[in-house]
């Protein structure tokens, strides 16, 4: 018989069962993977919140309109052939559509500034890349910003630095080149960029760089232009100072090879490129006497359109006048070799030329120097007419009518001009102008037209004379006390009246007061001499002018 206590039971014992141990380097792979899932959702979960923010504020961004000094455009002044006078304006800036820049023109600024351009979505990581690899290296500047960036920095943003407003920037340069076309983004930034010289935009820089509208401009001239824009302060002494000139024409080359590289001139055209001639800067004197026209056009001008000159000033208006700017620029060389003044007197010069039956104005010379004398004399001097109407009484009846214009003992040089020119019209009066034209946007809002009137019946007036006459005229006691002096060349094509006096200056509550001309009879040489060359110069070139109304 067998004992219990010897046979186990089942029940009463379980199994051990052993956990196995997981090695170190499983546990560290295992957590790393843990780590790794979780960088990755964090990661992917951040790029989403930024892709959402990214579109939100894409949605939610605005582009602002051009800043209001982008609006406002300079008024711009040209003579009768289409020369550059002037401008006024506070802003040197005129708008031009993109189909007046000439394609390589557009080309080279591409290629100095955002080569890209044309491809890009409004911004280009490489570029700054690139720009930021140029700067380290020492190699050819380039710009980090995109053609679209730059134009919404300069025309659409505050120039503030900052890290939101350059995101701003961005997403404004994206969603500008997505709404609006390269060309759009293109012309506006042409017309806005700044060039250096006040300049502001490419037909203001064609005008103050070489002295041609942006539509004439070459393939070199456009180079230059487009090398500027990186550094306009600095290169706007160009032609002016060596080293500004020949740091220029490195970049020019640079900007050349860009575009050959790039397509768009061929092999030959880039050989055959010269680095072109730059208007002298700053600009010389003849420019300030060039204010007394621009002031007389200006207030023609704005009285034709019905608006104040400030509006006219600000409104981007091209201004064709009458003037003659070789001829005035000839009178204002002859008046340096005027007779010297006595001690302790002024002397002045006055030299007005117009067209008989006509009315227009060829050349108003009204003072040596705009920025001491704003004073026109040719215009606004009042000065005696003594014996200058007597010629006119004895030379027939246009003449005698054309002295009813003078009714005054103290005339101005300019209405002296009208009488004889009225008497070389045989009796028709026209009423003197100085705007032939006037355009904007390529739109024409006015065009002279000659206010003439008879001061003879029809029966009594007759055809013009084509011989050409002379009159002078004196006002003082004698040959040694004359005070004023007169000489009038005209003919039917041209009448030109020079006038001189003589004053003391004014000095604290003293007013001026006449004096006498130091010498007479040089004084009629000069005046005689200076009438003729004025007609000569004005006639001579008269078939070039022929097209300017």
């Amino acid at each position: 018989m067998s004992s219990t206590a010897d046979t186990p039971h089942a029940t009463d014992e379980k199994p051990v069962h052993r956990r196995r141990r997981v090695s170190f380097r499983l546990r560290t792979r295992r957590r790393r993977a843990r780590w790794i899932r979780r960088a990755l959702i964090a990661v992917l979960t951040l790029l989403l919140a930024l892709c959402t923010a990214a579109v939100v504020a894409y949605q939610l961004t605005v582009i602002p309109a051009p800043h209001p000094e982008m609006v406002i455009q300079s008024t711009v002044f040209l003579d009768a052939s289409g020369q550059y006078l002037g401008r006024r304006g506070p802003v040197d800036r005129q708008d031009v559509p993109l189909s007046q820049v000439p394609r390589k023109v557009q080309d080279a600024v591409i290629a100095a500034e955002n080569r890209s351009f044309r491809t890009d979505s409004g911004v280009s990581p490489t570029a700054i890349l690139r720009a930021a690899w140029s700067t380290l290296s020492g190699a050819e500047r380039q710009g980090g910003s995109t053609i679209t960036q730059q134009y919404v920095k300069n025309a659409l943003l505050t120039p503030q630095q900052s890290l939101s407003r350059k995101a701003r920037e961005a997403l404004i340069a994206v969603k500008l080149d997505r709404t609006r076309s390269k060309d759009a983004i293109l012309q506006g930034y042409l017309n806005t960029v700044y060039f250096g010289r006040g300049a502001a935009g490419i037909e203001s820089a064609a005008r103050n760089y070489f002295g041609i509208d942006a539509k004439d401009l070459d393939l070199s001239q456009g180079a230059a232009l487009a090398s500027i824009i990186n550094l306009p302060s600095y290169y706007e002494r160009v032609g002016a100072d060596a080293k500004v000139t020949a740091t220029l024409q490195k970049r020019w080359a640079w900007v050349l090879d860009g575009m050959r590289a790039a397509g768009t001139i061929t092999a030959r055209e880039r050989a055959s490129a010269l680095f072109p001639a730059f208007r002298f800067y700053p600009p010389g004197g003849t420019d300030g006497q060039r204010q007394y026209l621009i002031d007389a056009a200006a207030a023609e001008a704005a009285d034709r359109l019905g608006i104040t000159q400030d509006q006219l000033a600000r409104g981007g208006y091209t201004v064709r006048t009458t003037f003659d700017i070789e001829a005035q620029d000839d009178i204002a060389q002859q008046v340096d070799h005027a007779p010297a003044a006595a001690k302790g007197t002024r002397l002045h010069t006055a030299v007005v030329a117009t067209v008989p039956g006509d009315g227009a104005i060829r050349v108003l010379y009204g003072g040596a120097d705009y920025a001491r004398q704003p004073f026109n004399d040719a215009v606004a001097g009042a000065v005696e007419a003594g014996s200058a109407l007597a010629p006119l009484r004895a030379t027939g009846p246009g003449a005698v009518a054309a002295t009813s214009l003078v009714r005054t003992p103290t005339p101005t040089p300019l209405q002296l001009a009208s009488a004889y020119a009225t008497a070389s019209a045989q009796g028709t009066y026209a009423k003197p102008y100085t705007v032939a034209r006037i355009t904007r946007g390529g739109r024409t809002l006015y065009t002279a037209h000659p206010e003439t009137r008879a001061l003879l019946p029809v029966p009594t007036a007759r055809p013009a004379a084509t011989g050409r006459t002379s009159y002078t005229g004196t006002a003082g006691s004698g040959a040694t006390t004359t005070r004023t002096l007169w000489h009038t060349e005209s003919d039917h094509r041209l009448c030109v009246t020079v006038a001189l006096f003589a004053e003391h200056p004014a000095q604290g509550k003293r007013a001026a007061t006449p004096a006498h001309l130091p010498d007479a009879t040089a004084a009629k040489r000069f005046a005689a001499a200076a009438a003729k060359r004025v007609q000569e110069e004005v006639t001579g070139g008269e078939r070039e002018l022929r097209g300017w109304r």
